[in-house]
Formats: C-alpha cells, sequence, structure tokens
C-alpha cells in the first residue's frame, strides 16, 4: 500500500472530516496550476516546514518540520485540492509573507520562534473569524487549509505515529476499560 492509499483509507476511517470529504470522494487526481508547482521548490518546502514546525514544534517529540510536513504539503495540495484552494493557498501563503514583513520588517523565516508563534496566532485568528462567517462557495482560509496539512501530514509520518502517538505494530485484543492516566499519549493504531 503506498501513502496515498494509506492517506485515504484514514480519511475513510474519520469521515473525511481532516481535509474535506470531497476530496476523497474525487480521489486525488488533480493538475497542478503552474503556481502550485513552485511549492515543490527546495527554498518552498523548507519555508513550508518552517510554518508547520511553528504549528506542531519540537517538543518531547519530533516537530512537523522534521517529520517532513513541508514535503507532504506541496503534493496534497496538488494532487487533492481543487483549483480554486490550490489558488487560495498559494496566495495564502504570499500573504503571510507579506504580512511578517509589515509587522517585522523581515521574512517568516528571519523571524525568532516568539515572532513567528504571534503572527500565526494573528493569522489564526483571522482564519477561525473567516471559516466561521463563510458562506455557501466562499473559499477556505488559507491557514485553515495549512493546519489540517500539518495535523494529517505529521500524525500519519512515521515519526508522528511512532514518537507523538503511542504506536503498538499489531495491537491486542480490545479493552474498553483500559487505565488511562491524565496526560498518556494517545493510540496511533
Amino acid at each position: 500500500m503506498n501513502r496515498r492509499e494509506a492517506l485515504a483509507r484514514v480519511a475513510w476511517i474519520m469521515g473525511g472530516t481532516v481535509v474535506g470529504a470531497n476530496l476523497f470522494l474525487e480521489g486525488c487526481t488533480r493538475e497542478a496550476t503552474m503556481n502550485v508547482e513552485r511549492l515543490f521548490e527546495p527554498a518552498t518546502v523548507d519555508f513550508l516546514g518552517d510554518i508547520a514546525d511553528t504549528i506542531l514544534p519540537p517538543t518531547g517529540s519530533p516537530g512537523a518540520k522534521e517529520a517532513g510536513v513541508g514535503a507532504f504539503i506541496p503534493v496534497m495540495v496538488k494532487d487533492c485540492y481543487t483549483e480554486k484552494d490550490q489558488q487560495t493557498f498559494v496566495e495564502g501563503l504570499a500573504s503571510l509573507e507579506g504580512t511578517a514583513k509589515e509587522k517585522f520588517g523581515r521574512k517568516f523565516q528571519e523571524l525568532s520562534a516568539d515572532e513567528r508563534t504571534e503572527l500565526l496566532a494573528a493569522i489564526d485568528k483571522e482564519a477561525k473569524e473567516h471559516q466561521r462567517n463563510k458562506t455557501g462557495d466562499d473559499p477556505n482560509h488559507y491557514f485553515h487549509l495549512f493546519k489540517q496539512l500539518t495535523l494529517l501530514g505529521f500524525f500519519t509520518s512515521e515519526l508522528g505515529a511512532t514518537k507523538a502517538l503511542r504506536y503498538v505494530q499489531i495491537p491486542g485484543k480490545y479493552d474498553g476499560d483500559y487505565p488511562y492516566k491524565k496526560g498518556d499519549k494517545a493510540w496511533a493504531t
């Protein structure tokens, strides 16, 4: 089974809520626009990894960048997003960079960890408001899409599943009364 098949199965099990039900009903077979092809450039993959790492930084487990989320995102945007969402995503990244320069006078990757967090927290607030007020065919907010892809990419990666979650390669029988202590990791399987 390849990664695409695994992701489709995970999304089917989760009811298509991670990236959107239409994505998996239509399949991951979209053509990329020229703008989306730019996401595959090494500098852009590094930029995506830095944004993802700000969302899921390394703590007791690896961060999103180490898990390869920066390289995962362009594939998902290219293969699975509609042209409208692809355009929203690419334009949003340019907007994020512009906001960083406007607010701090530097590019996102030149910001300190605290400045990155402050910037993304403000954009996240804006994204939540946008999604809350979204109607009909209004596009998704780019940061909403970015966070979904970051979580999907991280928790379906080997590092995310084995280091951030508890992983049992071959789980035992179902035990609905398994002891849980506050702070225990969730299960990957």
